[in-house]
């Protein structure tokens, strides 16, 4: 019997000045354990007059985790990180009671081509540390736990799963795991997982059961002690979860709160332009008029 309850497509989304996939939230599955926002980045083939240029833009309540496979950005924030990130690394950012951040294409690649291929996403803070004191860490790709199973390649790059746990400082029991396979082979890791699971396909296809899923696609399991499926030659996904919280989050453009009034008082702050700023920064983003969902 197959394990997944549901399957969610890319969609695509505008973020800077090119297209990204997005992956979450979905109207029917806002979260997968603490997990409330995922998107997919390229890949984008960027010429000598293209870069990414994301301005200073706020968040509270939250962590986000960049991830790339290609290309590079340059991290600044308010608390004065200026940071460079590249493919394997993370970057770990957490907003609790507010942060401001931007990201662009390095100085030193603006005027010639280059890619860009990543995963960006937040995680949601429990309740309890929502209002906790910003920080940043980041780690480079060679501090990531990876090991080799059976011919297939493992990577813990957040959280703790088989008996393994990443450096990356999360704040409550999750997991983000690459899985890469040259052969096509059987996983079954079920027993590795607890809470919600999410698996999304980057490359290559899995067949679960009598199905045969492809790229672009998130699956959400029914049970994630039950996650086992075929992954097929050439193929790389990834599994993001853990456990969910007992109180709904939710989310209005940059902020995620368990409080609707701590977002109420975020659109404030960013209006009246009181949250901190980065340094070297002079632009400002707009608060938009979605409302909280």
């Amino acid at each position: 019997m197959s394990n997944i309850s549901l399957i969610i497509e890319e969609r695509a989304a505008n973020i800077g000045n090119f297209m990204v996939g997005r992956l979450l939230p979905f109207r029917e599955k806002r979260a997968v354990g603490p997990f409330v926002f995922i998107d997919h980045m390229g890949p984008a083939h960027l010429n000598q007059h293209q870069n990414m240029d994301v301005p200073p833009h706020p968040h509270i309540g939250l962590s986000t985790l960049t991830f790339l496979f290609e290309g590079s950005i340059m991290h600044r924030d308010s608390l004065g990180t200026e940071l460079e990130i590249k493919p394997g690394a993370v970057n770990w950012m957490t907003a609790g009671k507010g942060i401001v951040h931007s990201e662009r294409t390095p100085e030193y690649l603006r005027h010639s081509d280059k890619m860009l291929h990543g995963l960006q996403i937040w995680v949601a803070l429990p309740k309890e540390l929502e209002q906790m004191d910003p920080n940043f860490t980041h780690v480079e790709a060679d501090g990531i736990p990876a090991w080799e199973e059976d011919g297939v390649s493992y990577k813990l790059i957040a959280g703790e799963a088989f008996g393994k746990k990443s450096p990356v400082p999360v704040y409550s029991p999750l997991y983000f795991i690459e899985i890469k396979s040259t052969d096509a082979k059987k996983i079954n890791i079920g027993k590795d997982l607890f809470g919600e699971s999410g698996l999304y396909i980057l490359e290559g296809t899995i067949k679960s059961g009598e199905h045969v899923y492809e790229p672009k696609q998130i699956l959400i399991t029914t049970d994630s002690t039950l996650c086992e499926f075929e992954i097929s030659e050439n193929s790389r996904v990834y599994i993001f979860g853990g456990t969910p919280f007992p109180e709904e989050h939710f989310i209005f453009w940059n902020f995620v709160s368990s409080d609707k009034n701590l977002i109420e008082k975020a659109k404030t702050d960013w209006t009246n332009q009181t949250f901190p700023k980065v340094p070297g920064e002079t632009e400002f983003v707009p608060l938009p008029e979605p409302r909280i969902k």
